[in-house]
């Protein structure tokens, strides 16, 4: 299986192996109550829009209604993930609408997430070339003066305060950046590609139609401003899954994987979007199982599993770098600073 950092690393598939006879079969069922939570956001967003473009709400507390919006478009994007990965419904067609909405504040196809994500993430999971969501290594970096531009100024990383950027911009900038990198990257033919460029046109033309209908002003408020909030909110969560978290050849998730953990209103309103590396062993799995699978996890391999608060893990990227000098050590070329990568700590 081959060894990282003095820890045998195993294939994604040998934990599952080990896992489903100790599970019940109903946490493999949809969580199809969870499809509820898209017209709840959408009921909130309409009002909240509608409140601020007919002014029913005086102008000093629209910043908590663009909040307010923020953590419904949030709440959707989790919904759609979840919905995408047959985490909710199991009926395709139905899956992709939830997906279309939840992605449509973002301008991303669902064609494309389910390529990008559900296939090239999650099968190639930090995988020093083949994960489109892992940072640079060294040479990568050394080579494209585009990806030092990014990693010496965007990314999270290295006390840069502007690394900010990355939580309030990084997912609306990735998915346009992948939209038109995708057959570039052999993921999708020309036909393939051309859907995915008119799921995310339709989602453009909605919202100049909103923004039409309530002017500039309060287009700011009502639909830019909560798009910057669910960055964050989903930022904070892309960031630490795997930020942390070494390069592996191996598709190992408890070693290349980090759950987090945070208040349980929020981890209500992401829906468990933190049990992350519960996630990666069983993706089309309900997160509202999560836990029964980390109990398992921790009774099984308890030296292996690796979890933290989610504002330690944040906090970790910050003073850390974002460049992989090896798999195990990050590096800031800029000073020549290292870290070690996160591994699992022997349980005393």
């Amino acid at each position: 299986m081959g060894t990282l950092g003095g820890m045998e690393l195993r294939a994604a598939s040998t934990y599952v192996h080990e896992l489903r006879p100790r599970l019940g079969a109903d946490v493999f069922t949809p969580a199809r109550s969870r499809l509820l939570w898209v017209p709840f956001h959408l009921a909130m967003i309409t009002l909240a829009m509608v409140a601020v473009a007919r002014g029913w709400i005086p102008w000093p507390l629209v910043p908590l209604v663009s909040l307010v919006i923020g953590v419904g478009f949030a709440g959707l994007t989790f919904v759609a993930h979840e919905a995408l990965h047959g985490g909710i419904v199991r009926n395709k067609r139905l899956a992709h609408v939830a997906g279309w909405i939840g992605f449509a504040p973002f301008l991303h196809s669902p064609k494309l997430w389910k390529v990008w994500h559900n296939r090239e993430h999650h099968g190639h999971t930090s995988h020093p070339v083949r994960d489109p969501d892992t940072y640079p290594t060294l040479s990568m970096y050394k080579d494209s003066r585009a990806v030092r531009t990014v990693t010496d100024s965007f990314s999270l990383g290295g006390r840069r305060w502007t690394g900010a950027l990355s939580l309030i911009l990084g997912f609306s900038v990735q998915s346009a950046n992948i939209l038109f990198d995708a057959r570039k990257r052999g993921w999708m033919n020309a036909q393939q590609h051309r859907a995915a460029f008119a799921e995310s046109g339709m989602m453009i033309a909605m919202w100049l139609v909103i923004g039409w209908l309530v002017g500039p002003l309060a287009f700011l408020a009502l639909v830019v401003a909560p798009v910057i909030i669910a960055n964050v909110m989903v930022m904070t969560y892309i960031l630490t899954n795997h930020g942390l978290s070494p390069l592996t050849e191996i598709n190992d998730p408890l070693i290349n994987s980090l759950s987090v953990t945070v208040p349980r209103a929020y981890a209500w309103v992401t829906l468990g979007f933190g049990h992350h590396v519960e996630h990666h062993l069983f993706p089309a799995m309900s997160t509202r199982h999560a836990p029964a699978v980390r109990a398992v996890v921790l009774e099984l391999w308890p030296e292996r599993f690796q979890e933290m608060p989610l504002s330690q893990a944040l906090l970790s990227l910050h003073r850390t770098a974002r460049v992989y000098r090896d798999s195990t050590t990050l590096i800031d070329p800029r000073t020549g600073a290292m870290f070690p990568a996160l591994l699992p700590r022997p349980v005393a």
